[in-house]
């Protein structure tokens, strides 16, 4: 029986390795947020850039995408996920000099 800090299918994944990868998945679902945040201001009606918006949201699911495969082979490698809270934007509002 293994413990939640052990897998069996844990070969040749360093330690290190597996801390480098969790916090680049942490930085990719962040990245996401950035991402996600600014294609909902370009949305707004007073602001009314479309295309932008749909950039940016593209933008943010290739982030979360990222994250995902990176998750995948963490848990293929019998490494653990650990997760942190996702910051919040430093501001919501895009618009340049504010």
């Amino acid at each position: 029986m293994t413990t939640a800090s052990s897998s069996q299918v844990r070969q040749n994944y360093h330690q290190d390795s597996e801390a480098a990868i969790n916090l680049q998945i942490n930085l990719e679902l962040y990245a996401s947020h950035i991402y996600l945040s600014m294609s909902y201001y370009f949305d707004r009606d007073d602001v009314a850039l479309k295309n932008f918006a749909k950039y940016f949201l593209h933008q943010s699911r290739e982030e979360r995408e990222r994250a995902e495969k990176l998750m995948k082979l963490q848990n293929q490698r019998g490494g653990r996920i650990f997760l942190q809270h996702i910051q919040k934007p430093d501001h919501d509002d895009w618009e340049p000099g504010s």
